[in-house]
């Protein structure tokens, strides 16, 4: 056998043969995840169980309306964006002659025919609708191409000529800082005196770490179908996680009042925070051509458009020095974060926010300083992604805590539950909020235990010391995630529950459906509010029609807030019900009971259906808005601080790894997870967004690699050059938990968020490639790596 071919058998043995990551065939057949068996019983039915996502059939059958799919209106045309292919420079003049020729082109749309105002309605309302003097990233929209058809329109803005006077271009948040530019001034938050708790320090680390941005990756791209009605009318069909910010947005750019243009979701093939302000671009664009051409208009981006258009997570830099005792407490921690925010603002001040609060993850910091940089650069603008920040701010103090084991000799379980939030003075955040509902250590306990964490790291000692190139790591690493929308104001939600006369029920809400199970969970709750089956509940597309002002679906707070506005609104209907049914028995209201479609009183026992009919035939209101905004929340964003969550969602990951140290090739081995989501309103959509949310943190810090090159073009822009994980990436040990404890804050059925807490659980890859890497070098240093944890970078920390 040749020796590279030995070196492949190896590490096949090790990592267990094919991509599911099993030995043997009959090693794949593991237990899928489960719900753990502490798990109290419940007593609503419909909340109860595992019920399938309300549009799943649908989706499998291919039946399922995307805005791509809805029928076209006769002389629908289509847009195509003009982009600029210089990082910076002087927009001269734009040259359509030769577009404007082509067979099938109706209009090219430039800045000067935006009716209204020609900056987006963004808060600090720093970037254009369409570059105008100057262009601030490669592929920054000019203008669009309007023609009959999709192809045609994308020919076309090929076609169209760009004179552009290049400028110098900032491509990195250093060079940002070094050179002042930002998008927001700098924040700072400070607790104790770090400097001189630094001073007293037994031990003292520096360190830089450098960690990538990450693309949505969307199975749906960005669209937007904008139809003109009557009397200046506008209805936007609009693929967006914020349909009231896109009818703001519109209504802003082509100069009218909001009550003029409605916006209409009723499904997303994905979002993960790239459709929460950056869908309404589209729309813009999608209506601005459609008033010029006084015909619909519908905007698709092809793939690799979207890549170069629209922003990613933001990319991160830091510079940190850390103090500690020998038994790896933290003692004091300076960090300054540099955000790569790209040209503009859109969210870069909360995410930024959010990375700072989230800093501490799970542990107690007594004396530190953190600077926030919030870097203006001349790439897309980065925005909104699944953790918001919180990723960005845990993976830092992972990091830190995991090199201080290694300097110290200490395992990294037993630094971590050194540092853990606790109790007395250890149990305030240095934002100045009391965690009160901590349950890192029974957690972080039990999962040690049923992943056997003691046991397999002896295990894995002992191979690394024979193995001579494939080296085994593990990590478990927590997740404290706080659920709330940082901007106070948007802890607020509405709802409407229609009761019809034969007994169904329809429940609209703010929230949008990008495949998460929202309106399967809101169903659910509707129908224990009311008493029926599950399958009498019908949830409807978001339209800022029904439900005005609504919040994005972002923050994981969706189903917190839209849940609770709709069961207030089918409360209303079943109070009404209940006062006639007693009018009618001659008990109180609070006597009659709704339970198993039949409505109980005293007296009688009568189908839910016989009850609201009667009750229509008596006039009795059918029909209840819900509104429900989340209590005890505080926040002062000009010094952050305050209580700026409702509570906290918690978990912890133990992750087994193989990487070869000739090649850098990694392979995760096993996955086990405990997560806490409160009692569970719907277990399977809850697993499967653990499982969903972790494999996503992995391909963020695996092989998920943003690249820009010297001239400010993004190199991967195609899923030919950008690798999300696959099937194959997923380990066939994949375990799922979830802790079985109610949320201790009143919310809606006793649950908890899931939507983001779980992506942080990858970290625990990436710390237990940097686990296996540093038995691979047998020395005692912090092991510094760049994520993605690539091949090239996995190599490059090994040498």
């Amino acid at each position: 056998m040749k020796p590279r071919a030995k070196e492949q058998a190896e590490f096949t043995s090790a990592t267990g043969g094919g991509p599911a990551g099993a030995a043997d065939a009959g090693e794949r057949n593991l237990a899928p995840a489960t719900v753990s068996p502490h798990a109290p019983a419940r007593p609503h039915p419909a909340m109860a169980t595992s019920r399938p996502h309300e549009s799943a059939r649908a989706h499998v059958t291919g039946t399922a309306t995307y805005i791509d799919d809805i029928p076209e209106i006769k002389g629908t045309l289509h847009a195509a964006p003009i982009l600029s292919t210089v990082a910076h420079g002087r927009l001269l003049s734009v040259d359509p002659s030769a577009a404007l020729a082509l067979p099938g082109v109706r209009a090219v749309l430039l800045a000067s025919d935006i009716p209204g105002d020609p900056v987006l309605a963004t808060f600090v309302h720093d970037e254009p609708v369409f570059a105008r003097d100057e262009v601030q990233h490669v592929g920054q929209v000019v203008g669009l191409v309007v023609a009959d058809s999709v192809m045609q329109a994308r020919r076309a803005a090929r076609q169209v000529r760009l004179e552009i006077e290049a400028l110098p271009a900032i491509l990195s948040a250093r060079e940002a800082h070094a050179q002042r530019s930002y998008v927001l001034p700098p924040v700072t938050v400070r607790r104790g005196e770090p400097e001189s708790a630094l001073a007293r320090s037994r031990h003292r680390m520096q360190g830089r770490l450098e960690v990538g941005g990450q693309e949505h990756f969307y199975l749906e791209g960005q669209v937007a179908y904008a139809i003109p009605q009557e009397q200046g009318e506008w209805r936007i069909h609009s693929s967006t996680q914020h349909p009231g910010e896109v009818q703001h947005w519109v209504a802003h750019a082509l100069g009218l009042e909001n009550n003029a243009v409605t916006v209409e979701c009723r499904r997303m093939g994905g979002g993960f925070g790239g459709k929460e302000t950056q869908a309404g671009h589209m729309a813009v664009w999608a209506a601005l051509a459609a008033r010029k051409c006084g015909r619909p208009v519908k905007l698709r981006l092809d793939r690799d458009d979207d890549f170069m258009i629209t922003g990613k997570r933001h990319p991160f830099e830091y510079d940190y020095e850390a103090g500690f005792d020998d038994s790896g407490l933290l003692t004091a921690l300076k960090l300054t974060m540099l955000a790569n925010c790209g040209f503009s603002a859109d969210l870069s001040g909360p995410v930024a926010d959010r990375a700072i609060f989230h800093t501490d993850n799970a542990y107690f910091l007594s004396d530190v300083e953190i600077v926030s940089c919030r870097c203006r650069t001349n790439t897309q603008s980065h925005t909104a992604f699944r953790g918001f920040g919180g990723p960005q701010g845990m993976i830092l103090i992972e990091a830190i805590l995991g090199d201080i084991a290694r300097t110290l000799g200490l395992d990294p379980l037993d630094v971590r539950k050194r540092n853990l939030y606790g109790i007395a003075d250890r149990n305030v955040t240095h934002y100045g909020m009391k965690v009160e509902d901590n349950i890192l250590a029974p957690l972080l306990a039990r999962l040690e235990e049923s992943s056997e964490y003691r046991k397999r790291r002896a295990d894995i000692a002992a191979w690394n010391a024979t193995s001579a190139v494939i080296r085994r790591g593990l990590a478990i690493t927590p997740v404290k995630f706080g659920i709330s929308f940082t901007a106070t104001f948007f802890n607020q939600a509405g709802a409407l529950v229609h009761v019809y006369t034969d007994g169904s029920v329809q429940v609209n809400h703010g929230g949008t459906e990008m495949g998460q199970g929202l309106n399967t969970k809101i169903a659910q709750v509707v129908a224990d509010e009311l008493g029926v089956p599950f399958e009498r509940v019908r949830s409807t597309a978001a339209d800022t029609g029904k439900v005005p002002n609504a919040s994005a679906t972002a923050a994981s707070s969706s189903t917190d807030l839209n849940g609770r506005a709709a069961q207030y609104a089918a409360r209303n209907v079943r109070d009404n019900l209940a006062a006639f049914v007693a009018g009618l028995d001659g008990c109180g209201a609070g006597a009659v009971r709704f339970q198993g479609g039949e409505v109980i009183s005293p007296h009688a026992t009568r189908s839910f259906d016989e009850v609201v009919k009667t009750a229509y035939a008596n006039r009795i209101q059918l029909w209840s808005d819900g509104f429900y905004r989340t209590p005890k929340i505080h926040y002062d964003k000009t010094t952050l601080s305050g209580r700026p969550f409702y509570y906290f969602a918690y978990g912890a990951a133990c992750t087994e790894v193989a990487i070869d140290t000739l090649t850098g090739e990694h392979r995760v081995l096993k996955v086990d997870i405990l997560h806490d989501v409160g009692t569970s309103l719907n277990p399977a959509i809850d697993i499967g967004q653990i499982e969903g949310g972790f494999i996503q943190g992995m391909g963020w810090l695996t092989s998920e690699q943003l690249v820009w090159n010297e001239q400010g073009q993004l190199a991967t822009h195609a899923p030919s050059t950008y690798k999300i994980p696959t099937a194959g990436d997923v380990p066939a040990h994949f375990y799922v938990q979830l802790w079985p404890e109610p949320n201790r804050e009143d919310n809606v059925g006793g649950s908890k968020a899931v939507g983001e807490p779980p992506l942080m659980l990858a970290i625990s890859v990436w710390e237990a490639i940097r686990d296996a890497v540093s038995g691979a070098r047998g020395d005692r240093r912090p092991v510094a790596m760049r994520a993605p944890a690539t091949p090239e970078n996995v190599l490059a920390a090994l040498a």
